[in-house]
């Protein structure tokens, strides 16, 4: 008999996997095997303490790891799946793509589920609300500020925005008032739009400027809609010349700008993920990233949409929330979850709350085996992975993580492959609609610059440039990364001459980051403007130096940066934070350095702190940082 305690975990401890298999047998017995596991992972939950964590999570482990039998056909029959998918028309219109899966499930929140019907049927509500607030027949590309929790109601206000005819511009609760009056201000929204909860932080702003604020009741987004209200998109001839999105930039290098995507960038950017990682509308995406990014809005939560996928909302990061949800094998509108996408410092907060449970060998079998055989994909982006996370990772998960590359102005733009190697420290290849290349200065060519490597293939001038490098061109290609394609952002509002100076003559986007191509793939050395320090004729990359630093066994988090030097022309400085109750000093610092690294790329000047300063994508703004802590050594 089942004892209602944590005792009763050592009962299911104790089964073998053949045991559980002869329980199992059929889908009836593991339903039922399922049902009184989770009731007991609830159960346990409830306690609160260390042992039940271990406990709960020891039984949602083997619930989850009966599941693996029933997930693996699955995941053979993915490539299928996607297949049959891939032969879709997608259509540009985004509204006509929540038409074509009704009945499936769009969105699982705190709220529940909402099925994609459901979320169209809401969004052409509030469509109604908007233009009745405006007094518009159509808003004609106006803007519209808004201000909401990462729940459907984001997702309702999103799709209402663009069938009101809007351009949205979306806000984080995260940012400051003036941030907020800024991006008001500069986007010259018509009208913000928001919840109950977060009425008070945005309302005073717009009623400053005497703008339209729209708070929305549980209502526009919550509970049954009528189900026969006539269906209608977004298409028009033009659709993809129209300004859809304004995402503001992250401004760690300057003041954030406001970069407006069309439908038609929009489309091709969620039509190359498709592709690129086989999405289809069988999965189901884990998603606790800040919904004021490309990486939010565009990859994880339209693309899923895009393709009748499910996406699952968390209100905000947990990491044990999180890991609760890997492992979990109930299945969200009839998929589990098997994508996840997140930051770097998401994949290290994970490990540290792995770390800090100290789990069993069996546990840990557990959550490899479930994480391994149940979820088909893990991404990292937004900020360089650092390698002691990515091997810690695949040790925890057996999971090598997909590092990609993108910009907020081009999307995405180069990335591992799905199925094949992926060598860390490196962003893979182009995406299939995406163009690009490495150019180096050259003033006696017209049009300014060489270009060394164009997609995959390395040009003569590239070849050129490799025997200058090395005998066997080790060092790879660097050079400056450029752009092309449609996945493009149509312009940086209201700055045409910004705009004008970041495209080449021929039309390429200067990304301001320096890459190196070696062995058939890119890896992004920095921006050029922060990350690479000239220092005694050497061109070091910041990012490889924090990554060698990493290694250290006390250091948890770093930022490098050049420092003004009058005999170097800089020098390369390091601000690090170590682990809890730790010390390290510089001297210690360098004897470990110089095992791990060439001398020139050895800090001379290290600063410490207890925790690194970077934005909600994980990012560190280093000009802001070279203010805060060496505001007396930039003029040494």
């Amino acid at each position: 008999m089942w004892k209602w305690n944590l005792g009763v975990s050592h009962h299911v401890g104790s089964f073998s996997h053949g045991m559980i298999q002869q329980k199992i047998s059929n889908k009836v017995h593991y339903r039922q095997f399922g049902i009184l596991l989770n009731s007991l992972s609830s159960c346990c939950h409830v306690q609160g303490s260390a042992n039940s964590r271990q406990s709960c999570l020891r039984l949602t482990s083997w619930h989850a790891m009966c599941a693996v039998q029933f997930s693996n056909a699955g995941m053979r029959s993915h490539l299928a799946c996607y297949s049959s998918s891939a032969k879709k028309s997608m259509h540009p219109d985004v509204i006509t793509a929540l038409c074509e899966y009704e009945d499936r499930t769009a969105i699982q929140d705190v709220h529940g589920e909402h099925t994609y019907l459901n979320l169209y049927n809401r969004s052409l509500a509030l469509q109604s609300k908007i233009l009745k607030t405006t007094s518009n027949r159509s808003l004609k590309e106006a803007r519209v500020a808004f201000l909401c929790p990462n729940d459907i109601s984001y997702v309702v206000t999103l799709y209402a925005i663009w069938l009101s005819g809007g351009v949205a511009v979306p806000l984080s609760k995260t940012h400051p008032a003036p941030e907020l009056e800024y991006f008001i201000q500069d986007s010259e929204s018509s009208l913000v739009i928001t919840t109950e909860a977060l009425e008070d932080k945005i309302k005073p702003v717009a009623e400053q400027y005497s703008i339209s604020c729209l708070t929305l009741e549980d209502g526009d987004f919550l509970g049954e809609t009528e189900p026969d209200i006539k269906k209608k998109g977004l298409v028009k001839k033009d659709i993809l010349r129209r300004r859809a999105l304004m995402i503001y930039t992250s401004g760690t290098t300057g003041r954030p700008k406001g970069v407006v995507h069309t439908f038609g960038s929009l489309h091709s950017q969620m039509k190359d993920m498709i592709r690129a990682w086989e999405w289809t509308e069988n999965d189901c995406v884990l998603h606790v990233l800040p919904l004021h990014h490309v990486h939010g809005i565009v990859n994880v939560l339209m693309t899923p949409l895009f393709c009748g996928a499910t996406c699952y909302m968390l209100p905000e990061f947990n990491a044990r929330n999180v890991w609760k949800c890997l492992m979990s094998s109930v299945p969200i509108g009839g998929n589990r979850v098997n994508m996840f996408m997140a930051v770097p410092t998401i994949y290290a907060k994970l490990i540290e709350e792995y770390e800090e449970a100290d789990y069993s060998s069996f546990i840990t079998d557990a959550i490899k085996t479930v994480c391994s055989s149940c979820i088909r994909l893990m991404v990292s982006g937004s900020a360089a992975l650092p390698q002691p996370v990515m091997d810690r990772w695949t040790e925890i998960t057996g999971h090598v993580l997909l590092e990609r590359y993108g910009m907020t102005e081009t999307g995405m733009a180069l990335t591992n492959p799905l199925h094949g190697e992926r060598k860390p420290g490196a962003v893979g290849t182009p995406f299939p609609s995406v163009k690009a290349r490495l150019v180096k200065l050259n003033e006696d060519e017209p049009s300014g610059y060489d270009v060394l490597v164009e997609g995959v293939k390395v040009l003569p001038a590239g070849k050129r440039e490799v025997s200058n490098v090395s005998a066997d061109g080790k060092e790879g290609l660097q050079g400056e990364l450029q752009i092309k394609g449609s996945s493009l952002f149509k312009e940086y509002w209201n700055k045409p001459e910004e705009t004008a100076k970041e495209f080449t003559q021929d039309g390429w986007f200067k990304t301001g980051d320096t890459a190196c191509f070696r062995d058939g793939v890119y890896k992004i050395m920095g921006r050029t403007s922060v990350d690479i320090i000239k220092s005694g004729g050497y061109k070091i990359s910041a990012l490889d130096v924090e990554r060698h630093l990493l290694k250290h066994p006390l250091i948890t988090d770093v930022a490098v940066l050049g420092l003004p030097d009058m005999t170097w022309g800089e020098k390369v400085a390091a601000v690090i934070v170590v682990k809890e109750k730790c010390d390290l000093d510089l001297q210690t610092l360098k004897s470990w350095a110089r095992k791990e690294m060439p001398p020139y790329q050895i800090p001379t000047v290290v600063e410490f702190m207890d925790k690194m300063p970077r934005n909600a994508m994980g990012k560190v703004n280093k000009k802001d940082l070279m203010k805060e802590v060496f505001i007396d050594r930039q003029s040494d």
